[in-house]
């Protein structure tokens, strides 16, 4: 199975740098690091198997991006992986978008192997 995965990164060097972990591990990335309503017409377009956000930074970006993708037909049953954050801004995500995944960055390989899995049975 081809595993596709869209990324909001809004560090561009860091989204660039996570993008090529992710490809070298069999990813297809597709990456925005400027702008959340582009990006998630693109998601919209063209689901992925998973969308990952950065939430060390700019984590309310993550969140409206999220919630305005989840606000849609089309990605309301798009797996979301949230990454990092603090307590306080992964309690207000996970108040604004469900389902979704938490994770850390070390993490983060295990649980979108896991999601590619389940989404196969």
């Amino acid at each position: 199975m081809k595993k596709t995965l869209f990324l909001f990164q809004w560090d561009k060097t860091a989204a660039q740098a996570r993008a090529k972990l992710l490809r070298a591990e069999g990813w297809t990335v597709s990456v925005e690091s400027e702008d959340g309503a582009r990006g998630g017409g693109k998601v919209l377009q063209r689901p992925p198997d998973v969308v990952v956000f950065d939430s060390a930074k700019r984590p309310s970006h993550s969140r409206e991006t999220a919630g305005g993708i989840r606000g849609y037909k089309a990605g309301r049953t798009i797996p979301m992986v949230f990454v990092d954050g603090t307590e306080e801004d992964i309690a207000k995500t996970k108040a604004k978008v469900f389902p979704a995944v938490f994770t850390a960055s070390e993490k983060l390989l295990n649980v979108l192997e896991k999601i590619v899995v389940d989404k196969e049975k």
